[in-house]
């Protein structure tokens, strides 16, 4: 086999490996994970003796890759404002602050369950090494609905989020 027999064929198995490279990765991007997105929760139903459904109305949580974000007020109604956070007392504190819940890190996806790990938090408790919140999911078009399996905690009352995509 001569010199140029030899490149013209290493050039076609290069040429064909960078296509199939090419196309599994237009495939990869083509099919996004099921979570990948921004979303809005817009129920959370905590089954107890007393079941809580409530509707919060500023929450946002977004999924891209491994990684997430969300952010939320646990409540129905606008918080208090703060006129000046250095001078107010706990109570205006908790009642402003308390309700806020901030966190982004890793998740992973195995079967129709969903395990995530705060790398940042508003709660400390939730950095710890192994404090994951495991949930079950079912996604159908653009709603997407959690129910939480167990907490760093351990198991909780069955408490179910609806969240709807934003983009």
């Amino acid at each position: 086999m001569s010199i140029s027999s030899k490149v013209l064929t290493s050039l076609s198995v290069s040429s064909a490996i960078l296509a199939v490279g090419a196309a599994a990765r237009s495939t990869a991007i083509a099919a996004p994970a099921p979570l990948e997105g921004v979303w809005r929760t817009v129920e959370v139903v905590v089954q107890s003796p007393t079941p809580l459904t409530l509707k919060p109305e500023a929450t946002l949580a977004i999924f891209h890759g491994r990684h997430y974000s969300r952010v939320e007020v646990h409540a129905e109604g606008a918080r208090p404002l703060l006129k000046n956070p250095a001078a107010a007392s706990a109570d205006e504190l908790r009642a402003t602050w308390g309700p806020f819940v901030g966190e982004a890190g890793t998740f992973e996806v195995s079967g129709n369950e969903l395990t995530m790990q705060a790398l940042v938090a508003k709660n400390p408790a939730a950095m710890t090494k192994g404090a994951t919140s495991v949930y079950s999911y079912n996604r159908s078009g653009d709603t997407l609905t959690l129910t939480q399996v167990r907490t760093p905690a351990g198991p909780i009352p069955a408490t179910t989020i609806k969240l709807t995509r934003v983009e």
